[in-house]
């Protein structure tokens, strides 16, 4: 199973005419018309009109719904209706609500509020997936399905008697017996030894935790606890894919993920789904480089394989404190930032506005008043004429990344609720700062698992690899013998995957690749600095810099490896603080501490430089280029400038301009616009 079958680019996004009479629906699809909107996604709150009862269903308004959009020839992304449970539910089922971190049952609200392992919920949930799915699979519109709505959302994890079951089922199938567990878990530590399953409980606020839930007695039970959860809420997707695949053996099935969402492993989830989608929220107007990750890493999740951009807004958010408007020009180069990195459908969040509740305030391509002349709309549709200009030159085509970023939850999950070094150091700091030296060096990227085929890749960046499991070190060890580089940094290499100390040297199962041994490391606040002096050996201009750092200084002592950066301050001075070791062909970088990203990015430049790797317009701030090729040898380059002025680039590639209708050639000078993106299609391979 792959993509959905389109012979376009989908354009639109979530749809909800239940809100409104028919006269609207009317006003709709004239507008949709007017913007180029060919796909719509519908059901997705849809369970109270559904099924108002536990043995009455009614299609007569989602039948309606439906059938105007294939009437109006829209393409049909059709929700299963579980995003949110109906009030009768809970009333009938009090046990289908979760059980929170401190201990409480939840009454009915809110959105996301269904315990995973309930089996009344997961019963109910998959035969409305069933039913929807038997009733409208014959029907040609429908391109794909989209099973519930952002799993794990605001309730996070639950704690109640079901799941307390179902993790000890859990472990059961994991350990096997009570002698591994124990043995995973150091339960030696504070006199903790199980000696009956039963005796095992969820880790929260009334068992292992204490001020919230990164902060616990036993990290091993709560990394399995987290796991867990993955498992379980991916275990309800699975029921309900399973119900739709009973009518409909051939429409792809997805669900939208929530880019670096720490909840949930989606690295777990990815071999499940047909093709990978989710919602683009960026925190602030500044987060190109973030968002370009957060896209590399869910194109990684189906080894590369294009993904869908399920939603974004048009213009603000709703649910923050603080709700900022996109800029003029903002929304088209992020949602051409997206198809850059491999989206294959643009859809918003949401084509008409909420008429009340939590999100009456949140962005729509059609505000509440219906009409054609704001703005938004008509940037809604200038974007959408465009995207029918590109048509299907960049469907399914695929990014050829010769560089990879590792990312890992399981990492992420242990580094964070560690008692010490730091717990000011965050996992996904450390790896967006890292990747944003790529970023601005306009590398094309794959963001991988740590259990990916690592093999075709010249660059492997391994960011606060904290947890070394299976076979990684000696995949890691084979790109840099045969030629490749391989980079990590401080706190990499410490835990095994029950996150259990290794006994030996830190870092642990890398030390003989990086050839060094870590003794000791000075943690402080943020406001303390400790430069470190980097120096190349070259003895060229910029090879000698002085740096830096922050938060964590491990006191490195090299093992053969070269010294390339030293500690000036503190008892340390001197010490190495960034290293580079020969392995075969190729070499090994670490980092030991927390440089500024002018740090950071001498340490990749030097690695990029010497694969020939740094792309182009490397040196010009906030101007990404990125590329997607075809299996026939064409190839579509994008070039956005996400500054807030103009400025001058010379053309990176040759090759038809197709939003501006011009032949460029390699070198021409072009004038970009703020927020301007240039769309290069090249016929053939230079």
């Amino acid at each position: 199973m792959t993509l959905p079958q389109t012979d376009h680019l989908p354009y639109g996004g979530d749809y909800n005419p239940e809100q409104w009479g028919t006269d609207v629906w009317d006003d709709d699809y004239r507008l949709f018309d007017a913007a180029g909107i060919t796909t719509v996604t519908l059901g997705v709150f849809a369970w109270a009109h559904t099924q108002p009862s536990a043995d009455t269903y009614d299609f007569s308004r989602l039948d309606a719904i439906v059938d105007r959009a294939t009437a109006e020839g829209r393409l049909i992304c059709l929700a299963t209706g579980t995003g949110a449970q109906p009030p009768w539910l809970a009333t009938e089922f009090p046990e289908v609500t979760r059980v929170d971190f401190e201990g409480r049952r939840h009454l009915y609200g809110q959105r996301h509020n269904a315990c995973p392992s309930s089996p009344v919920h997961r019963r109910l949930a998959a035969e409305l997936a069933r039913r929807v799915a038997a009733r409208y699979a014959s029907n040609p519109a429908v391109v794909a399905w989209h099973v519930n709505n952002e799993y794990g959302g605001e309730g996070g994890a639950c704690y109640c008697d079901h799941c307390a079951a179902g993790f000890r089922d859990w472990l059961r199938e994991r350990y096997g017996t009570l002698e591994a567990l124990n043995h995973a878990w150091c339960t030696t530590f504070w006199s903790h030894t199980f000696t009956a399953w039963e005796q095992v409980v969820p880790p929260s606020a009334l068992s292992e935790h204490w001020r919230g839930p990164d902060h616990t007695a036993f990290q091993g039970i709560t990394l399995d606890y987290r796991r867990f959860t993955t498992d379980a809420m991916l275990a309800c997707f699975l029921d309900e894919k399973a119900a739709i695949r009973e009518s409909s053996p051939d429409v792809p099935v997805t669900t939208n993920f929530m880019g670096m969402f720490r909840p949930l492993d989606y690295h777990r989830w990815a071999p499940h789904l047909d093709f990978a989608s989710w919602d683009n929220y960026p925190p602030d107007a500044r987060s190109q480089a973030r968002m370009g990750f957060t896209h590399d890493l869910m194109r990684g999740l189906k080894d590369g394989q294009p993904f869908w951009l399920m939603e974004q807004t048009p213009s603000v958010t709703a649910s923050r404190d603080v709700n900022s408007l996109k800029a003029p020009g903002v929304m088209a180069s992020w949602s051409w930032q997206a198809v850059a990195h491999g989206a294959d459908a643009v859809l918003y969040f949401q084509m008409r506005a909420s008429r009340g509740a939590s999100e009456k305030y949140h962005g729509a391509v059609i505000g509440h008043s219906g009409r054609s002349d704001t703005r938004v709309f008509q940037e809604a549709a200038a974007l959408g004429a465009d995207l029918g200009r590109v048509g299907t030159l960049t469907l399914g085509a695929r990014t050829r990344a010769r560089v990879a970023v590792l990312f890992d939850w399981d990492s992420w999950w242990a580094l964070e609720m560690s008692d010490g070094p730091s717990r000011r150091v965050r996992y996904q700091q450390v790896v967006l700062a890292y990747h944003r030296a790529l970023w601005d060096a306009n590398v094309d990227i794959d963001a991988v698992a740590v259990t990916a085929d690592l093999s075709g890749y010249d660059v492997v960046v391994a960011p606060a690899l904290h947890m070394v499991k299976g076979d990684l070190a000696e995949r890691l060890t084979a790109v840099a013998r045969r030629g490749g580089t391989v980079v990590t940094t401080f706190l990499s290499g410490r835990v095994d995957e029950d996150d259990n100390a290794f006994l030996t040297d830190v870092p642990g199962p890398l030390a003989p690749l990086v050839g060094v041994r870590v003794d000791e490391w000075d943690a402080q606040e943020a406001d303390v600095v400790n430069p470190v002096l980097l120096d190349d050996g070259s003895g060229e201009v910029g090879g000698s810099v002085e740096v830096a750092s922050t938060l964590l200084f491990e006191l490195v002592l090299p093992q053969g490896a070269e010294v390339v950066g030293r500690y000036t301050r503190d008892f340390y001075a001197g010490t190495a603080a960034v290293t580079r070791n020969r392995v075969g062909d190729g070499q090994a970088w670490y980092v030991g501490a927390g440089l500024d990203a002018e740090g950071v990015a001498w340490v990749l430049r030097r690695v990029l430089d010497r694969h020939g790797l740094v792309g182009p317009l490397a040196d010009v701030p906030d101007v990404e280029v990125t590329t997607r090729h075809q299996d026939d040898g064409s190839r579509v380059t994008f070039v956005i400038n996400h500054r807030d002025e103009s400025v001058e680039v010379p053309a990176p590639v040759s090759g038809d301009e197709l939003l501006g209708g011009t032949a460029l050639r390699a070198g021409d000078l072009v004038i970009l616009a703020p927020q301007q993106v240039l769309v290069i299609s090249t016929t053939t391979e230079d």
